[in-house]
């Protein structure tokens, strides 16, 4: 098969009854990968018809809540399945620092559950993550590897969360860049560059500057988000053909909503391919 995109959540802390949490899927012929694991993502796996035990890895951008509150879910999930009892462990990839604190601590919570199914069962093994740290970098690094499909980061611009993360795929296929959580900045063109397909987050600056005026208490989120004018711009200059919208803010509620975030990213000057997304929007390369 090709190298297949498939977009498992949408959404954003604001829960929406059509868009899960923020993740993307990314398989080829011999490997599944998944990044970020937000809320309802294990349905939308299957959905795709991909099994959590098919998962090679599971890749994190930086520890805010809406990136990970479906990882114990997969995780737990994995083991309950597992009619073998294999006990194989999700392998999860977290840059270094409170991600991978999270990682570390996410199934003490579960202590008592995990304990009463494996008395009942009389199961041998419990769930196991298999934690692979990395230093998030200044600079784009690979960071893992399995056959022809290579893993790459760069520490993006997402403070006061740091470390927070951006992702590049390639594959035999083409690349495909992921932004993560973001302001519009040098790190996610130099990801980006050369990519078939740039996934980027998305917030419309002026229609929540206009909803919310000068309330803190919701404009803090300028601080730290990709406005939809800046991806237009930068989509441009790097002439990357297909351009993909996710963790849509303020969430789109009609077709009129997400045509505004299209508009917005053609007042940028962007003229490639571009896709509003929503759940299990897919995108193949080559």
């Amino acid at each position: 098969m090709p190298t297949t995109i498939v977009v498992t959540g949408t959404g954003t802390p604001i829960p929406t009854p059509d868009r899960a949490g923020p993740g993307v899927l990314v398989r080829t012929a011999e490997t599944a990968v998944q990044f970020d694991a937000g809320r309802n993502t294990l349905a939308r796996l299957e959905a795709c018809g991909v099994h959590v035990s098919q998962l090679d890895a599971l890749f994190l951008t930086h520890h805010h809540s809406d990136h990970l509150t479906g990882l114990p879910d997969l995780v737990l999930t994995r083991w309950v399945l597992d009619s073998a009892d294999s006990g194989a462990p999700l392998r999860v990839v977290a840059p270094e620092g409170p991600t991978a604190r999270f990682v570390e601590r996410m199934l003490e919570p579960w202590s008592d559950d995990i304990a009463v199914r494996r008395a009942h069962t009389g199961r041998a093994t419990q769930p196991r993550v298999e934690l692979v740290r990395f230093a998030a970098g200044d600079s784009v690094r690979e960071i893992w590897r399995q056959g022809e499909v290579a893993v790459s980061s760069i520490a993006v611009r997402h403070d006061p969360v740091r470390p927070a993360v951006g992702f590049r795929v390639d594959t035999p296929d083409g690349s495909v860049a992921i932004s993560g959580d973001t302001l519009v900045c040098d790190e996610v063109a130099a990801l980006a560059a050369g990519a078939d397909l740039l996934i980027y987050e998305a917030l419309r600056f002026d229609v929540y500057r206009r909803r919310f005026g000068e309330d803190r208490r919701r404009t803090f989120i300028l601080d730290y988000h990709a406005d939809t004018h800046a991806i237009g711009r930068q989509a441009a200059a790097l002439g990357v053909p297909r351009l993909l919208l996710t963790h849509l803010i303020p969430p789109p509620e009609s077709p009129e909503d997400e045509a505004g975030f299209e508009a917005d990213v053609r007042r940028g000057g962007y003229r490639g391919e571009l896709i509003v997304a929503r759940d299990l929007a897919s995108v193949t390369l080559g």
